[in-house]
């Protein structure tokens, strides 16, 4: 009864913030199948906003291996032409993104499956820097190898979340994935060691407890102190890859690459993923008063880190190692993410303040599968 009142609530809620709501629905979205030679998005697969730029080759030997992970999925056919089975291989997104295209497969072309005809690749068969050497890509077809489904098998894989998807032969459709690292999991979060101000001074994240006032900003962008009423995520154990972002007075902030930063724009703030922030871009850092003070990035880079920590105020946002960032991550709205965390910011006076569950609340993990359905995919972290 509890989550179906909820999800009540998040419709209502989607309904008011950008985009359609339910009462605009009309039924399912007509797609058109791509052309031979069209790539989506329109950009090279290695820019930052498709596949990425290739991270190096993956061997046997290395110990990036154990990261690639088995495809047994029966409704794919693997072509293993090598008999090894290295085309059953990948990262574990491109296992997700195949095994989502694999339903819509069936449910296009009944009787038909998705075949793979070339996964991660060690022998040498691709280009230099080929994403096929590290288990990001892979080359496909259908079972019944009709070449005229190919537009259209190519559209469904854009649909399923492949970051890039090239119709490159009249043979098969190319597609790949971004690194885990550049997506990250679960909800946004700060890694342990991150630091937080509150009325008594500054203390680590990791010490942090529902009830405790930390620096945030309100609505007008000046700093003042909200309440901690729950987090979003906290795992003391987990290891995750963090974008870490330095500013040129110094201030440097370590994020998952799906949370919201709230950079210096002329209307005060506009927020942006971590993952998409730019040298040039202007965080929004502590100052003298109540005034936050803009600052250029200046480096960017990849960490990892242990220990994930999502704290949520009040005020929704958030003072994290001198830095503004929004409480939210995965929808790149912070108001309309704020709107829809209403309900859990209502139902927290009712949490027992010293449980503290481990893993992203229950709550968001309903939010973001909702969003899943409801929003259109230029307001969700891919």
């Amino acid at each position: 009864m509890r989550l179906s009142l909820v999800l009540l609530w998040l419709g209502a809620a989607t309904a008011c913030g950008p985009g359609r709501g339910f009462t605009r629905r009309h039924g399912p979205r007509r797609i058109t199948p791509l052309v031979f030679n069209q790539h989506d998005p329109n950009i090279s697969e290695n820019s930052k906003t498709a596949s990425g730029p290739p991270e190096g080759r993956i061997t046997r030997d290395d110990d990036k291996f154990r990261d690639l992970v088995p495809n047994y999925n029966p409704d794919i056919e693997f072509r293993d032409e090598e008999g090894t089975g290295a085309d059953r291989l990948m990262t574990q997104r491109c296992k997700e993104k195949l095994n989502t295209l694999a339903i819509s497969v069936m449910n296009q072309w009944p009787g038909v499956r998705l075949r793979v005809i070339e996964g991660w690749d060690e022998e040498n068969s691709h280009v230099d820097n080929s994403l096929h050497y590290e288990g990001r890509a892979v080359d496909l077809t259908t079972s019944d190898r009709d070449r005229s489904k190919y537009g259209m098998l190519a559209r469904l894989a854009v649909e399923a979340g492949f970051d890039w998807v090239f119709y490159e032969s009249r043979s098969y459709i190319h597609c790949s994935v971004k690194t885990e690292s550049s997506v990250g999991t679960g909800a946004g979060c700060f890694p342990a060691g991150a630091i937080v101000h509150t009325e008594d001074g500054p203390r680590d994240i990791e010490t942090l407890k529902k009830g405790d006032r930390v620096l945030a900003a309100d609505d007008d962008g000046k700093t003042v102190y909200s309440e901690v009423i729950t987090f979003i995520d906290r795992d003391p154990n987990a290891t995750r890859s963090f974008v870490e972002i330095t500013a040129e007075n110094g201030v440097k902030i370590t994020t998952t690459p799906s949370h919201l930063l709230l950079l210096a724009a002329p209307n005060m703030w506009r927020e942006v993923f971590a993952a998409n922030v730019e040298i040039g871009d202007v965080l929004l850092t502590r100052g003298r008063g109540s005034v936050m003070r803009p600052s250029r990035v200046v480096s960017i880079r990849i960490v990892s880190k242990v220990g994930v920590y999502a704290p949520l105020t009040k005020a929704g946002t958030i003072i994290i190692d001198d830095a503004l960032a929004s409480c939210y991550a995965i929808v790149s709205s912070h108001s309309l993410a704020h709107v829809a965390m209403a309900p859990l910011r209502w139902m927290s006076k009712w949490e027992n303040p010293n449980e503290v569950e481990s893993g992203v609340h229950w709550y968001a993990k309903a939010l973001y599968k909702f969003g899943d359905f409801v929003l259109p995919s230029s307001y969700k972290y891919r």
